[in-house]
């Protein structure tokens, strides 16, 4: 178990976030899951994670914005974030850094790759 860090994952695609949510919860963490922005902004404000996994393109909110708001309440004291977009990383790294995440990741990724993302993010 990875001492029971809780992760938030957000994205709107289900077969993806069916994938996530098994391979994490597999991993040892306690997985949340939403399927768009504005449930990921919500749990975010009322529970604590150590990291959020954000999509960029979701319903109601798009995963930058989700980022900066939860950058702006929590500041340092907040959870890593990583931003998943189909996007081209090299592009869009700045937005997510300027969005608040730690890191971005390109769809598609394999899970050994996103896992390693989330465990340096984590430092475990």
């Amino acid at each position: 178990m990875e001492g029971g860090k809780r992760i938030l994952i957000a994205d709107d695609d289900p077969d993806l976030m069916d994938l996530l949510e098994s391979f994490f919860r597999g991993a040892g963490f306690n997985v949340t899951a939403k399927v768009n922005g504005k449930d990921a902004l919500q749990a975010a404000q009322s529970e604590k994670f150590d990291l959020v996994l954000l999509d960029v393109m979701m319903p109601y909110i798009d995963g930058y914005h989700v980022a900066s708001e939860i950058s702006s309440i929590y500041g340092a004291d907040g959870p890593k974030i990583i931003i998943m977009t189909s996007r081209d990383v090299a592009s869009e790294r700045g937005i997510a850094l300027l969005s608040g995440a730690c890191d971005a990741v390109q769809k598609p990724f394999t899970l050994s790759d996103l896992e390693a993302k989330v465990k340096a993010a984590l430092g475990i």
